[in-house]
């Protein structure tokens, strides 16, 4: 079924499936690049631009994938017929490309920064190269720190670092010590992410054989608490549960996902959220790129989510954002408006937790405190749990 495009100013993400090779952990779709067709892809990226990209998106999201992998002309290119359809370079406040460090130099960060993009990611993921080894990565720390060098040389002032927390083997001390070089770095953003066992990742057949384990809760926990500290100390302040900012410079297309907003994804496996409807692409290359270049919808499944649904699942985002959320925030984000604010049942929930000791209020604002940030996607469970409900 055909559909109105998004509205004006809507996040768009563009998704480029290629990596250098597929990481152990990592259950998002991508492919390692050796003989896939790269260009083709990048043809039905365009195609699919000229007919669903929103007009004047706020901001812009080159994900993976590994974009970077792309060369420097084919993503000018790509950029350059973006703003063409979409007009992103005289709307959008923030456009980030991810990276990886043997695939980012001089050239290839001065390239992406002249095309417009303002804000690079850089995938470190860990300073061990044994744990790199494990994780599936082809870089080296070595490649990281050139790879970060090359981006603030070439003038980025907006560069994320990710790391990967409570991997097998992963003790306190060296977490802070890695923790504490990176930060050495002064990177300007930092998402610290838990090692999670996902379905279908190498890790989750390694974790059935016995033959990888997760670090126990407490440790996990620690790590967390000290990742928390050292970005304070560091000047990062924590404003989501995993991502850590200097001032100003929190990611504000990520923002926006917390926040429920509507956003457009294009490319393989990319979901979009326009209004109640949520609908995604094929994870598949060819099922996508024939629809795609064919000028025909991408999509292959779509659903709206009632009112209650829509509620639980705005409080579970928001409530990941260190500032919480109040409940007219979640109505106007959900699209819900009770008759009496009393027979809002998410409010019953966070009351709930308040009295836990997990939420804490300021003002009419909810949010999770220390002790809930142990336990935050249990919380989130409880509110998402909210759309099961009969007659939801």
């Amino acid at each position: 079924m055909d559909h109105a495009r998004a509205p004006a100013g809507t996040a768009l993400y563009v998704h480029l499936p290629y990596c250098a090779a597929k990481c152990s952990y990592c259950d998002f779709f991508s492919l390692p690049a050796a003989g896939q067709d790269l260009e083709g892809t990048l043809e039905a990226l365009i195609a699919e631009a000229r007919r669903n990209a929103p007009p004047a998106p706020r901001t812009v999201f080159l994900g993976g994938g590994t974009p970077s992998l792309y060369p420097a002309q084919s993503l000018r290119r790509l950029l350059d017929i973006l703003d063409d359809t979409t007009g992103w370079r005289s709307s959008a406040v923030e456009v980030t490309a991810e990276c990886n460090p043997e695939s980012l130099d001089g050239a290839k960060a001065e390239a992406l920064l002249d095309a417009g993009v303002t804000r690079l990611s850089i995938g470190f993921q860990s300073l061990d190269p044994a744990r790199l080894a494990l994780f599936g990565r082809v870089h080296s720390p070595a490649m990281s720190f050139a790879a970060f060098d090359a981006a603030r040389s070439a003038g980025c002032a907006h560069i994320n670092v990710d790391l990967i927390y409570a991997a097998p083997g992963q003790g306190l001390d060296e977490w802070r010590a890695e923790l504490d070089t990176v930060l050495a770095l002064e990177p300007d953003h930092l998402s610290a992410y838990n090692l999670t066992i996902e379905p279908g990742t190498a890790f989750a057949r390694w974790h059935a054989r016995g033959e990888v384990h997760g670090l126990d809760d407490e440790l996990e926990l620690a790590q967390f608490y000290a990742a928390r500290q050292a970005c304070r100390a560091a000047g990062l302040e924590p404003y989501e549960v995993s991502n850590y900012a200097r001032q100003g410079e929190a990611c504000r297309h990520n923002v926006g996902y917390w926040e429920n907003r509507e956003y457009v994804g294009i490319g393989p496996s990319a979901v979009s959220k326009v209004g109640a409807r949520r609908f995604g692409n094929p994870r598949s290359i060819e099922p996508w790129r024939r629809r795609a270049r064919a000028g025909e919808p991408a999509e292959e499944w779509s659903e709206e989510l009632a009112g209650i649904a829509r509620l639980g699942e705005t409080w579970w985002l928001g409530l990941r954002l260190a500032r919480g959320l109040s409940p007219a925030e979640a109505w106007e984000r959900a699209g819900w408006q009770p008759t009496d604010a009393e027979l809002d049942p998410a409010l019953a929930v966070a009351r709930e937790h308040v009295g836990h000791g997990l939420l804490a209020m300021d003002g009419d604002r909810y949010r999770l405190s220390e002790r809930g940030l142990a336990v935050a996607d249990g919380i989130g469970r409880r509110f998402i749990e909210l759309g099961s409900r009969t007659g939801a």
